[in-house]
């Protein structure tokens, strides 16, 4: 296909073309074999469905149901070696490796999909018929249609068969497949962080919005990618544009209160893990014990400690530094200093209890 694009003519108007036909097969799939068929996000009146069935299927995709099945698959299985296209196996093979090398999907193989419930897509007449005729389905949505609107109409049978027929199928499949590999190795994980699912605002304009991927894999039964007013969601849009005419309704949307907890646990989760990587001194747990006159002793044969609310710190290195004085500091060794540094002389900022932490060497025990 490549080398007949240098002897296929370039018309303005068959450029055209294949950017909207492949924008209109492209939220046939993202609005009806995903967030519609895949997750059942919303009902579709027969109308939208044939629609979505139809037009999908000039997408070159696969029937909905083969779609379906294995995008359950992946939602249920992801990163393990039953999601069928596991970003964990490499970018290639979850971006198209996992087409262009088919799997032994026998259930006995250790390669085999895992299972999931299609009994909803079996019972479905739509999603059954377009099984059944997809491949003529897929060349006249796919190829004959381009090349009969670019020839009618401009004259263009060749430019609509190889550009807005070829390569308009080509770019919508690719797209779809950045979900799968660059929304799973690439961006932001604001809900989540344990599995690979990210946000990608890259993926989320080539795909009509389905980039905001580690949103979806928490929330997937909501209808919407793109929460926020200002997220770049056009399958959101389409799809609540189809209600506000009736053939869409039941639009899902997951509890806002539940989103906010799973945004705050996220960023929890990354503060814990910047936390680990900060020394906050000796853990509390793993401190030795010290009683008072242990203590006293130490303080008294030129050992410079403080006791401040139960805790013995060893002020050596501080003392000659103290924004308040060495003698001020010096007045607190071998004494019960907490009244001072609560208030009592100073109450202490933020930052000098994080610097006393430092100093922590022992607790006082009876």
């Amino acid at each position: 296909m490549l080398v007949s694009l240098f002897w296929v003519p370039v018309y303005k108007k068959t450029i055209q073309f294949m950017f909207i036909y492949g924008i209109i097969r492209g939220l046939c799939i993202t609005a009806g074999y995903h967030r519609l068929w895949a997750h059942k996000a919303y009902s579709a009146n027969s109308c939208l469905k044939l629609v979505f069935a139809v037009i999908g299927a000039g997408a070159g995709q696969g029937a909905i149901k083969t779609w379906c099945r294995d995008h359950r698959a992946h939602h249920r299985y992801v990163d393990t070696e039953q999601d069928p296209y596991s970003v964990q196996k490499g970018f290639f093979h979850a971006h198209i490796g996992w087409i262009i090398f088919k799997k032994d999907r026998s259930p006995s193989s250790t390669e085999a999909t895992g299972r999931v419930d299609i009994s909803d897509l079996k019972s479905d007449p739509i999603v059954e018929w377009q099984r059944c005729y997809y491949w003529q389905l897929l060349l006249l949505m796919g190829y004959m249609v381009p090349m009969a609107v670019c020839g009618l109409g401009w004259g263009d049978y060749l430019g609509g068969f190889v550009l807005a027929g070829c390569l308009g199928t080509s770019g919508v499949q690719q797209g779809t497949f950045c979900i799968n590999s660059v929304a799973h190795w690439i961006g932001s994980q604001p809900y989540q962080t344990t599995k690979s699912p990210r946000d990608n605002f890259f993926a989320a304009f080539l795909t009509f919005g389905e980039g905001y991927h580690n949103f979806h894999h928490e929330f997937p039964i909501d209808y919407r990618n793109g929460i926020r007013w200002y997220d770049y969601d056009p399958t959101k849009w389409l799809i609540w544009l189809c209600g506000q005419f009736g053939f869409a309704s039941n639009l899902r949307r997951f509890p806002y209160n539940e989103i906010q907890k799973g945004r705050i646990q996220g960023k929890q989760e990354k503060l814990r893990k910047e936390s680990e990587m900060i020394d906050w001194g000796l853990p509390l747990a793993k401190l030795p014990t010290m009683k008072w006159e242990e203590y006293q002793e130490q303080s008294r044969t030129g050992c410079n400690l403080a006791v401040i609310n139960g805790f013995v710190y060893d002020v050596s290195d501080f003392v000659t530094t103290h924004p308040g004085g060495a003698s001020m500091l010096t007045e607190a060794i071998g004494k019960d200093a907490t009244k001072m540094f609560e208030g009592g002389v100073y109450r202490h900022s933020n930052a000098a209890r994080n610097l006393l932490d430092m100093m922590r060497m022992a607790e006082i025990t009876a």
